[in-house]
């Protein structure tokens, strides 16, 4: 086969060449200049550089335009370039999932009017213009969450108390920041913890999945530099129903999802979902429980059209994984000085993956989930659940990165 990927997600995140027979496809990656590094020396391929300064459909076209050529498969694996990977295959007549269909999984207004329409508890929710027109009068008492509709990793979200100043506060925000109205919508904020479920789906059902809960949230994360974590836990009958319920509504018939509920006691309420892999280590713990690669199967079902898990799949998952890591965008010094409080954990033998930062290195200044990039990072393992999440929420609790003027219990990690 030809086959296409819109390369955005590094390299090592997806590891292709488990998934993909690079001798025998022909295999193509279109990626920005950074993308395209992340490459592996000696992979059989074809690499094409794009600008970034228009889509990745636009400039795949004017790519294309320039050098003719037919793909069996256009695949994104970055929730970003879903979307310009369905309206390649539209244009390009290539099978796979359509435009309309993909639109379901990315656009939070759709999905949740999707969900709510197989009578599934959805927060109330309306788009941003609507709720401006209505001078912020919404049907429910308690906190407005404004989020992009489109959007992922809680990126330009923010919450509002419920006052007769919040419609006021929503909109200077988005005349300062020179926002889009449209890309927009308001949802009620609806307390507890969140769940999130990550596995497979082939013709509609699905063959693997694994149920965690966040320690943490992605918008602490973001915006006020709060560590976040999540660890496996037991998946019950009901919540595997209810997940193939969502993923039924919002027509994610092949590959993987990620989908996520804020639990009210042991009741989901849908929040969102995606037709890719989790970020974070999620990829790496449902290896380590399991023994199944999500990209790997995930690339497999795009491009065969089936995944062979016959002597996997039946097994039940190890439990007792999580995953942590601790944010670097938003230190007030841009240079990792080491940790705070991390002498015990750095040793404990419960730590299957300790991935930290040398000290004097810069951090980065956009948002990552990476264990390359963030400062800290690592995975840990006991003999049950609820003692992962204690062993975290502890880790959270003690640890800390060092400033310039704390004594710094720097690590020099192995090369």
């Amino acid at each position: 086969m030809n086959i296409l990927i819109l390369h955005r997600v590094p390299y090592p995140r997806i590891e292709y060449h488990r998934g993909i027979d690079h001798d025998l496809h022909d295999v193509t990656y279109l990626g920005q200049q950074s993308a395209i590094n992340t490459l592996p020396h000696g992979l059989r391929c074809k690499k094409v550089i794009r600008s970034g300064l228009a889509c990745a459909s636009d400039e795949a076209l004017q790519w294309l335009a320039q050098s003719p050529q037919r793909f069996d498969r256009i695949i994104s694996m970055s929730e970003y370039e879903l979307l310009d990977a369905a309206r390649l295959r539209e244009v390009l007549s290539v099978e796979g999932a359509s435009l309309e269909t993909v639109s379901l999984s990315r656009n939070k207004l759709k999905m949740k009017k999707a969900v709510q329409a197989r009578q599934l508890r959805v927060p109330g929710f309306m788009p941003l213009d609507r709720y401006l027109a209505l001078r912020g009068q919404v049907p429910w008492h308690g906190a407005t969450v404004l989020k992009p509709h489109s959007g992922a990793s809680s990126n330009g979200v923010s919450i509002y108390e419920q006052s007769a100043r919040t419609v006021d506060e929503i909109n200077r925000k988005i005349n300062d920041l020179s926002l889009n109205i449209e890309d927009f919508q308001v949802e009620e904020f609806i307390s507890g913890p969140v769940r999130h479920f990550d596995g497979l789906v082939l013709n509609s059902k699905i063959i693997t999945m694994l149920s965690s809960q966040y320690i943490g949230t992605c918008l602490d994360y973001m915006e006020h530099g709060h560590p976040l974590g999540s660890w496996h836990l037991e998946t019950t009958v009901q919540m595997q129903a209810w997940v193939a319920a969502v993923l039924q509504a919002v027509q994610i018939r092949n590959g993987a999802f990620h989908l996520e509920a804020i639990m009210e006691g042991d009741k989901p309420v849908f929040l969102e979902v995606a037709n890719r892999v989790g970020g974070a280590d999620v990829v790496a713990t449902y290896e380590l429980a399991t023994g199944i690669h999500l990209p790997s199967h995930e690339l497999r079902i795009h491009i065969e059209g089936y995944t062979d898990m016959a002597n996997l799949a039946g097994l039940p998952p190890s439990l007792g994984f999580g995953w942590f890591v601790f944010p670097g965008h938003t230190h007030r010094e841009r240079i990792y000085r080491g940790l705070t409080g991390a002498e015990n954990f750095r040793v404990s033998p419960l730590v299957v993956q300790w991935n930290e930062l040398r000290p004097g290195t810069s951090l980065a200044e956009h948002v990552t989930y990476s264990a390359c990039e963030a400062p800290l990072a690592g995975i840990v393992k006991t003999a049950r659940p609820q003692l992962t999440q204690e062993w975290i929420k502890s880790l959270f609790a003690q640890v800390s990165l060092a400033q310039s003027s704390a004594p710094a219990t720097g690590h020099n990690p192995p090369s």
